[in-house]
């Protein structure tokens, strides 16, 4: 995806963001020990830091593409 590599700019502010508000969710959600709520925003932060690993991702995805 040529968004991506031409955005890098763009790419490590939502990586940023991403990372910081699932880091915020999952100590937030380790705190409200025995309450499943906790359990549930742990699950969504881990989610986030998945997306950011995701975008983190997509420049590279194209290339395995064309090297076949």
């Amino acid at each position: 995806m040529e968004f991506w590599k031409e955005h890098p700019a763009l790419r490590v502010i939502l990586i940023a963001v991403f990372f910081v508000l699932a880091m915020v969710m999952v100590v937030t959600g380790w705190g409200m020990t025995g309450q499943l709520a906790g359990l549930g925003i742990m699950i969504l932060g881990v989610a986030l830091l998945l997306v950011a690993l995701a975008i983190y991702n997509m420049p590279f995805a194209d290339r395995k593409k064309t090297q076949k």
